[in-house]
């Protein structure tokens, strides 16, 4: 299967891969000014492949910081592990809601600038290309503006009152700053604009997997509008996902664990994936922005691991007992996600050392993301940096659940698209409320950085997440800690920033 694969070399280049180790790669000499580089469609279609490249940094960029976990740290169901608690104090810190203006993961902000900067590129130059149809140029346009839009929601979700641009600045390089609700508005209308250009197809054509898509747009549309509880867009938001469920274009797997391994990417369910690959890939400590694989596998892998299954991993992000224990029995999304290290070893006559455990284990680990044997075959740079797993971003799982809750929001009914996720699940349950539908998606994305940002904007986090329901916690979560502190080395900059007030 091929994807559209990211690279940074220089300033713009492009990757493409298949499964196999054959690359084609352009490379753009950096001496050429951005203005005189773009005179073709290739160059520019290099333009917009630089513009996905820093979806892959989250994962590590000289700092920590793949974004599942580092929202679900922040939740009930994952903690933050590691060798010990001095072990990446940052993301300790982040565990703890105790993070401050110096002591952040910081890199988030500049990641999202960075792909915030490349897609206004792509807009900046393409009108100019000559040899390029007015059709391929507007797709451009949509691809790009969905991408910025996808930027600066992981800006607003995490920062709230951030400096917003529609086009590059220019020297001293200063926007103004927004406030959440206005930065709302930018994002929303940002989506709108583009869905009136009628050009994304509804699933991107095979070999260009991990391209922007109608159905990736409307899943970030409806994802900033359930988190600002925007009731004036509810309906228009449930359209969208009654849209992706009726072109029949995707639908459920009947294997829930079958969505975590190789096999399982761009399969029927999946919506939108980042993509990253094993083989051919050379990512390593002194260049973590080359083309290849994840070290979040191994983040989250198990210490000595488990030899022919699984790799030696480092033990962060292990999974609470209580999110296990939430679970029917019959439900195959508990051991299809959540891997219950004792029965494993058990069911396969295998041992495990628990003298190798390290701070808060728990003997639960995420199954989705972790370091599988040979899940980094065919690496050409550092083995802990080049593992194939994608990071699934939107499943049809979640349309179908959108579309449950937004039903519930605007009085419709939306049970058949509840209980189709109930049944592909094995799961009992039965009840239809707004509170029911949260607690379906806290089982059905355990580990894929969905349930803070629902407790936050359900209004269930200053419940949820006290501390006295933690096992490690001695601060409550309450509204005050919804944004983070602008990180200072950007007020160091521009002093006109305000700073957020977090945890006053």
């Amino acid at each position: 299967m091929k994807k559209i694969i990211y690279l940074l070399s220089a300033a713009l280049c492009l990757s493409l891969s298949s499964c196999s180790t054959d690359f084609v790669t352009a490379v753009h000499n950096s001496s050429e000014p951005m203005d005189e580089y773009f005179i073709n469609e290739d160059r520019m279609f290099q333009g917009l492949v630089a513009a996905y490249d820093p979806l892959q940094w989250f994962d590590y960029f000289y700092q920590y910081n793949p974004l599942p976990l580092v929202s679900d740290i922040m939740a009930d169901d994952i903690y933050c592990g590691g060798s010990n608690e001095g072990d990446q104090p940052i993301l300790v810190k982040t565990h703890y809601y105790e993070v401050t203006a110096t002591d952040l993961c910081n890199q988030i902000w500049t990641i999202a600038y960075s792909g915030i900067n490349r897609c206004y590129h792509v807009l900046e130059y393409v009108d100019g290309v000559p040899g390029m149809s007015n059709e391929t140029k507007t797709l451009y346009k949509a691809e790009a503006n969905v991408l910025a839009a996808y930027y600066y929601t992981i800006l607003w979700k995490f920062w709230g009152n951030i400096p917003y641009y529609d086009e590059n600045l220019t020297a001293p390089y200063f926007a103004e700053q927004l406030n959440h609700d206005d930065v709302y508005t930018k994002i929303v209308n940002k989506l709108e604009d583009v869905f009136k250009l009628n050009i994304l197809p509804m699933k991107v054509a095979g070999g260009n997997e991990g391209r922007v898509s109608l159905a990736m747009a409307y899943m970030l549309y409806a994802e900033v509008v359930m988190y600002q509880k925007d009731e004036s867009r509810y309906a228009t938001a449930l359209g969208y996902m009654e849209d992706i469920i009726e072109s029949t274009q995707y639908d459920l797997v009947s294997d829930y664990a079958s969505l975590w391994v190789e096999g399982g990417e761009w399969g029927k369910e999946s919506i939108w994936e980042i993509n990253y690959i094993s083989a051919g890939g050379v990512r390593s400590w002194g260049s973590p922005i080359a083309t290849g694989g994840n070290v979040y596998s191994i983040l989250i892998g198990i210490p000595g691991g488990v030899p022919g299954y699984f790799d030696d991993g480092w033990g962060f992000s292990p999974v609470a007992k209580s999110a296990y224990d939430m679970y029917d029995d019959a439900d195959i999304r508990r051991d299809g996600g959540i891997l219950n290290l004792d029965k494993f070893c058990e069911e396969n006559n295998v041992t495990y050392d628990h003298a190798n455990d390290r701070w808060q284990a728990t003997g639960y680990f995420l199954y989705k993301y972790i370091a599988r044997t040979n899940d980094n075959h065919g690496y050409l740079g550092d083995n802990t940096l080049n593992y194939g797993n994608n990071i699934r971003v939107y499943r049809f799982a979640e349309t179908l659940l959108n579309a449950a809750e937004l039903a519930v929001l605007t009085g419709a009914d939306g049970k058949d698209y509840l209980q189709r996720v109930r049944n592909r699940a094995h799961c009992p349950d039965t009840g239809t409320t707004r509170e029911d539908i949260i607690e379906e998606r806290h089982k059905e994305f355990v580990g894929e950085g969905k349930r803070y940002w629902d407790l936050v904007r359900s209004g269930l986090a200053t419940n949820v997440l006290k501390a006295e329901n933690h096992l490690y916690r001695k601060k409550d979560w309450n509204e005050s800690l919804k944004y983070w502190p602008i990180p200072q080395s950007e007020r160091d900059k521009d002093p006109n920033i305000d700073q957020n007030k977090y945890g006053l």
